[in-house]
């Protein structure tokens, strides 16, 4: 069978036989898509036939079904993360390779314009010229970078950016906003836990940059090069000037994945993986039901990092599913950790050393990830006593964390590299139109999404007053939430602020934050991805108004 090719990646293919997928193997593809459900046809080779053929052949598989004329979100999203995590070329296939033609054009919307996607599935056989509306058009199209000025200029449309947008517009509809982004996706990042424990799909931790943009907002498409706050301006890689009243730094932190030796020529694959990336963790839950015995290392490094608790998350899950499965006694968990100590606020240390107990985890402090060799099974942490070298089965890796290049090198950036502002107000320090928040700010709370959720409103309110010529008086009290995922169906909600301070959203009768709770889980589960894609990044400020200065 002759394969068409819509891109140097992705060919597309009717209905593969045994013969076709030993042909697609010699001719060099490395990995195949079935987007056909099964039990369409009698005689259809089901997705379970079609991997093991794939893998007798050494090659990747997913499985991403999709009905005739109902490809939506969920199934473009699928595509995507098939595609980002399966190693090239790749071969796709349905009944005859039409819907596999459709998700790959759906999946690039935002990436190529509608006529050069359009062009490629035409020059492959396939005149998907019906999709042009859907391919031109998401809720908000990108602007091309150009000269100009705005009442208000974001530097991120991550959640916290977004989150400041919203709660902006909900204040003030008159206002004039910039959002400076160049990722055409929007992830929900505290749900990739879950994906790495088997608990959500990864396609439901994805959304178009574009559907999530608040109406009423300028997106520019851009990466920001330097800041003038002297000039009340700033530049972008191309060399548009953009200029501001106001404006906010909500850049997120850069994953560092280069800091430890090895790790980006293994990361994938070699039973090297991370829930810190879209594209790795449904393969942390891959490794975790496919290990009966062996080593298993998680690793934490230094701070500050994103959600300091998600390292201990991914081990607590992957070991309640091997005490589940009858294994956990055949398989040496151990946990190194580049701090001193579990967990950064004493009263939670008790309960989760109960669940390190438990699973009989061995726990390493002060001991920080070096160097990883995939092919070897190895990994060479540094720690008092010198460097040791371990082997390992399945390792999951959170990567060193830092500033942002652009930002760390600005006039904006403290000595760390993060945006300088006050710890209460999330006003820039020396720079009174100009504030800081989410985890690329220099406050000293835990790195959480709750936590920007708590800072989007007050950067909101501080900011208006500053239009407005007042003084901040909306205050920030450092809360940040860990949820932490000790087994499935069970979280210990972490609930804290500056210096440790416990600040429970709830009264002790309905969660005892120091106890794992099912209702946590659920809250974890089912409500907080509910509340971000449907409250936060909308305005809608529940349980998250700011608290005030006193007058005086």
């Amino acid at each position: 069978m002759a394969f068409k090719q819509l891109s140097s990646s992705l060919s597309v293919s009717p209905q593969l036989s045994a013969a076709d997928v030993e042909a697609a193997a010699r001719q060099g593809y490395r990995a195949i898509i079935d987007n056909r459900p099964d039990r369409e046809e009698t005689d259809q080779i089901s997705a379970d036939q079609m991997e093991a053929l794939a893998q007798a052949q050494g090659m990747g598989f997913a499985y991403v079904p999709a009905a005739p004329g109902k490809i939506g979100d969920e199934e473009i999203a699928g595509m995507v993360s098939a595609l980002s995590r399966l190693e090239g070329p790749v071969l796709a296939y349905c009944r005859t390779g039409t819907r596999s033609a459709t998700l790959w054009a759906l999946s690039q919307a935002g990436q190529q314009s509608a006529d050069q996607i359009l062009e490629s599935t035409a020059a492959a056989g396939y005149d998907l010229s019906p999709l042009r509306p859907r391919l031109e058009v998401a809720s908000i199209a990108p602007q091309t970078p150009s000269d100009g000025r705005a009442d208000v200029v974001i530097v991120g449309g991550g959640s916290a950016g977004l989150a400041t947008a919203a709660s902006l517009l909900e204040r003030d509809r008159a206002l004039d906003i910039i959002v400076i982004e160049p990722r055409d996706q929007h992830f929900y990042q505290p749900g990739w836990t879950m994906v790495g424990g088997g608990v959500f799909d990864v396609a439901d931790t994805y959304r178009p940059e574009a559907k999530v943009m608040p109406t009423g907002v300028r997106w520019i498409k851009g990466a920001v090069a330097t800041f003038e706050p002297q000039r009340d301006q700033l530049t972008l890689e191309d060399g548009s000037v953009i200029g501001y009243r106001t404006l906010v730094v909500a850049p997120g932190i850069a994953l560092d994945w280069d800091a430890i030796d090895g790790l980006g020529e293994t990361l994938g694959r070699n039973g090297v993986t991370s829930n810190y990336s879209f594209a790795t963790a449904p393969y942390t839950w891959e490794l975790v039901q496919n290990l009966r015995e062996g080593t298993a290392l998680f690793t934490q490094p230094p701070m500050p990092i994103k959600c300091a608790g998600a390292p201990q998350k991914a081990m607590y899950l992957s070991c309640d599913h091997w005490r589940r499965s009858g294994v956990l006694g055949n398989i040496d968990v151990a946990f190194h950790n580049a701090g001193a100590v579990l967990f950064g606020v004493k009263e939670f240390v008790p309960p989760l050393m109960s669940y390190v107990e438990r699973y009989g985890v061995d726990l390493n402090f002060e001991s920080t990830l070096i160097a990883v060799d995939g092919a070897a099974r190895q990994a060479t942490f540094r720690s008092k006593a010198g460097e040791i070298t371990k082997p390992f089965d399945m390792i999951h890796v959170t990567p060193p964390q830092k500033a942002p290049v652009f930002l760390a090198q600005s006039l904006l950036a403290n000595e760390a590299g993060y945006v300088d502002v006050d710890q209460t107000t999330l006003q820039h320090v020396r720079h009174s139109n100009v504030f800081g928040l989410g985890d690329g700010g220099s406050t000293p709370n835990a790195k959480t999404m709750a936590a920007a959720r708590k800072q989007a409103p007050v950067v909101a309110e501080n900011l208006l007053g500053f239009l407005a010529g007042k003084a901040p008086s909306a205050l920030y009290d450092g809360y940040g939430s860990c949820p932490l995922t000790v087994e499935r169906g069970k979280i210990l909600l972490a609930e804290f602020g500056y210096g440790g301070k416990l600040l429970p959203s709830f009264p002790s009768w309905i969660i005892e934050g120091t106890k794992p709770q099912r209702l946590s889980w659920l809250l974890k589960s089912e409500a907080l991805p509910w509340i971000y894609w449907n409250g936060m990044l909308k305005g809608r400020e529940w349980m998250a108004q700011p608290q005030h200065r006193a007058a005086a």
